[in-house]
């Protein structure tokens, strides 16, 4: 297949250590330019990607020969660049949050459905490792029906605290575990949510409780500010638990550090036998292989999907229902009250 001529806006810590990396690492992608009005994050592009042109606009990187975009600029954002790079014609993949609202990001949805162009959240952490591996159980039978699932992004970053481009914990955490807790468990009925207010206005030491339409339930947590974090999962069915304590995946680290699926090849995505979890049924737990994480596979999936070839990686109708819970979780940690849906 021909690649796809990608643009990625924003250089931020996201589209640097996330985007940037995986794109150019696909080879169904073409890493075609950046676009940045920052002098100091263009000359990083410079140095880091040679050969990678920067802009000034998104109307600049469609005439350079753009097919398609990766946005992952502040939130507050995502819905006009979105909705401006599908009225030039580009297929996009946005990061999280999709949008501040339901409504903003069902427009764009709809926008994307009229002009019949390909439109994506940007989900990653449905691949990573855990994640891969509670589903694989959750499948085979391994845990019986899921009935709870508690699931945990948190970290210690008091200073700063969770950073304004995200649109504070809730949003940007909560958009992965709330998209993990409708993958695993479907609709929800009922939203409950607390919230620590921090002095810059936003929430930060999140905790969010789902009532899943089939009767399941699920606890998350979402915090910048925890000195103990707890398990990343527990998840419980009527005839086992898989519990992973490792804190993260190891994905975002090996980013950071520089590593990418180009340069690691059949070892992407590997983790250490220490951060394996373990499926418990009233004894001592068994460990359990953990599947590779496979951030590597969502540019790929995108852009046979620009090609034709097959669905986008995440249904951005996904993105419209991650967001009708974050609304009803403002409302709940506002108003101290369930909130039907």
């Amino acid at each position: 297949m021909e690649p796809v001529r990608f643009g990625l806006v924003g250089y931020g810590f996201g589209g640097r250590f996330f985007h940037a990396p995986l794109l150019a690492s696909a080879p169904e992608c073409e890493l075609l330019g950046v676009v940045t009005s920052s002098p100091e994050r263009r000359a990083l592009v410079t140095s880091e990607h040679p050969g990678v042109a920067t802009f000034g606009s998104l109307a600049e990187l469609r005439d350079a020969g753009a097919e398609a975009v990766a946005i992952s600029t502040p939130a507050e954002t995502h819905s006009r660049l979105t909705d401006q790079a599908l009225e030039l014609g580009l297929a996009v993949v946005c990061d999280k949050p999709f949008a501040l609202d339901a409504d903003a990001a069902r427009r764009s949805v709809e926008l994307a459905e009229r002009l019949g162009l390909p439109l994506s959240p940007y989900q990653n952490r449905r691949w990573d490792s855990d994640f891969l591996t509670l589903r694989a159980l959750v499948a085979d039978g391994s845990l019986g029906r899921l009935t709870r699932f508690e699931s945990r992004f948190e970290r210690l970053d008091p200073d700063p605290g969770p950073p304004p481009s995200g649109g504070g914990t809730l949003r940007d955490f909560g958009s992965h575990l709330v998209d993990q807790a409708l993958v695993l468990l479907g609709p929800v009925a009922s939203v409950y949510a607390e919230w620590r207010l921090r002095e810059n206005g936003l929430a930060d030491d999140v905790f969010v409780a789902l009532t899943h339409i089939d009767g399941a339930r699920s606890h998350l947590w979402g915090s910048w500010s925890q000195g103990a974090p707890g398990p990343r999962f527990r998840a419980t069915g009527t005839t086992g638990s898989y519990v992973v304590t490792a804190l993260m995946d190891g994905q975002e680290e090996a980013l950071t550090a520089g590593h990418t699926p180009a340069t690691l090849g059949s070892g992407w995505g590997a983790e250490p036998a220490e951060r394996r979890g373990r499926v418990f049924r009233g004894d001592g737990g068994e460990v359990v292989p953990t599947l590779p994480g496979a951030w590597n596979t969502f540019y790929p999936a995108f852009a046979r999907a620009v090609r034709s070839l097959g669905p986008v990686p995440v249904d951005p109708r996904a993105a419209v229902l991650t967001a009708t819970v974050l609304d009803a979780a403002r409302r709940s940690a506002t108003d101290d009250a369930v909130v039907k849906l």
